[in-house]
């Protein structure tokens, strides 16, 4: 009779591993911020700022003497979108997007616009133009046209791009930071000092089973958009997996260093709050970063978010390789390293 021999015991890294991924894929709150939430924002953004062949140029004309003449002229474009309005109701039409200029009647008449908004200032050129050609000006020539698109030139690409930033950033620093304080709350990590797993194994296990979860957030909301919105991939798609997993590792090595010694919950939510709301703000997730002050540049080109967000829009939208991004990968090396290696050096387990 053979005496069968017990199972070898896993390393303590691999079986924390795989129970950290069997809870990830346990928890449907998990599903939906990682997964579905992304799509959703893109869908949303992608459908509210999408790029038709040609916008007409909203244009109001307040009621009053000579109106119906302004309303006739402008009309006769097809460029131009006109409605009227009481004389009491620019202010409500330009700031409810009404429309871009309310033109007043007169001799001549008067553009009412915001000059602090693109389309605006734009849309006052264009009915300027339109009015003074019905008044009877000649132009000394006529401009040849060329339209070009350019790939990538939509605001959904350029999007698309800081939505996977974001997420990589969001996945990253709750996903390993709420769990280290929730464990701690409830006692886990004190029963884990007497096993023979070792700190830097522990904390190791939780960044791998993140990392393993990278591949299907960039395939999800990548694919989605390609599919959904024709968002191009001119890089290769090694580098951007390469972007990709040193970003997620940064951000793992952040969400440590947050949680290594809160207490709390909420303790630990106001700490990544503190930490994540500048990079939401600053780092052209939804608008670039360039319309910050040149006095910020230099904090704001140091944030990690802001490197991840530039790196993923170089592979994306132009094409670059691992090289051209290395002032940003760099820099996201650095603050990765900085913080896994202060985070172990302080971690706690009670």
């Amino acid at each position: 009779m053979t005496e069968t021999r017990p199972a070898e015991p896993r390393h303590p890294f691999v079986e924390m591993t795989i129970t950290r991924l069997l809870i990830l894929v346990r928890e449907p709150e998990m599903i939906f911020w990682v997964f579905i939430f992304p799509l959703l924002m893109a869908l949303a953004l992608g459908i509210a700022f999408r790029s038709p062949s040609e916008t007409p140029v909203a244009v109001a004309v307040e009621e009053g003497p000579g109106d119906a003449a302004l309303v006739d002229a402008l009309s006769a474009h097809e460029s131009v979108e006109v409605v009227s309005i009481d004389a009491g109701a620019t202010g409500a039409a330009l700031r409810d997007g009404l429309a871009h200029v309310v033109v007043a009647p007169g001799e001549p008449p008067t553009y009412r616009y915001d000059p602090t908004r693109p389309e605006s200032r734009l849309a006052r050129q264009t009915v300027d133009d339109l009015l003074q050609r019905a008044a009877g000006r000649k132009d000394v020539w006529t401009g040849r046209s060329e339209t070009v698109t350019a790939p990538g030139s939509r605001y959904i690409d350029w999007l698309i791009p800081g939505l996977l930033g974001m997420n990589i950033m969001g996945t990253g620093m709750w996903g390993i930071g709420f769990t280290l304080v929730v464990q701690r709350t409830r006692k886990l990590l004190k029963r884990l000092i007497a096993t023979p797993m070792r700190r830097h194994q522990y904390l190791a296990a939780l960044v791998t089973a993140r990392l393993v979860l990278l591949a299907l957030e960039l395939v999800a909301l990548v694919g989605f958009a390609r599919l959904m919105f024709g968002v191009p991939i001119e890089g290769s798609l090694v580098s951007l997996a390469a972007v990709s997993l040193l970003g997620a590792m940064t951000f793992g090595g952040i969400g440590l260093l947050t949680a290594s010694r809160a207490q709390t919950i909420e303790g630990v939510s106001g700490i990544m709050n503190v930490v994540m709301a500048p990079m939401w703000i600053c780092s052209g997730v939804f608008f670039a970063s360039s319309n910050f002050p040149d006095a910020m540049q230099p904090f704001i080109q140091a944030l990690p978010l802001t490197a991840l967000n530039d790196a993923l829009r170089g592979v994306m939208l132009d094409g670059d390789g691992l090289i051209a991004n290395g002032p940003e990968l760099l820099i996201l090396a650095a603050w990765g390293a900085a913080s896994f290696g202060v985070a172990l050096r302080i971690f706690r387990w009670r």
